[in-house]
């Protein structure tokens, strides 16, 4: 650990470029060209809902 005594300003100024690149590729997405893109997508059905095990409001309850 006495190499950390030494070189912590080196591994400061790592971390330091690694927010920096960080904060530039946040900034260069852009969600509004997602948002776009996605209205083009079609929706996948979900067919697992005729295993649904949960009591239904429709039938009459049992006594």
């Amino acid at each position: 650990m006495e190499w950390l005594k030494d070189y912590w300003w080196i591994i400061l100024i790592i971390l330091i470029g690694i927010f920096i690149n960080t904060i530039k590729a946040l900034n260069k997405l852009s969600y509004k060209h997602y948002l776009e893109k996605k209205k083009g997508i079609k929706p996948i059905p979900y067919q697992d809902d005729d295993d649904d095990d949960w009591p239904s409001n429709n039938k009459p309850h049992k006594k």
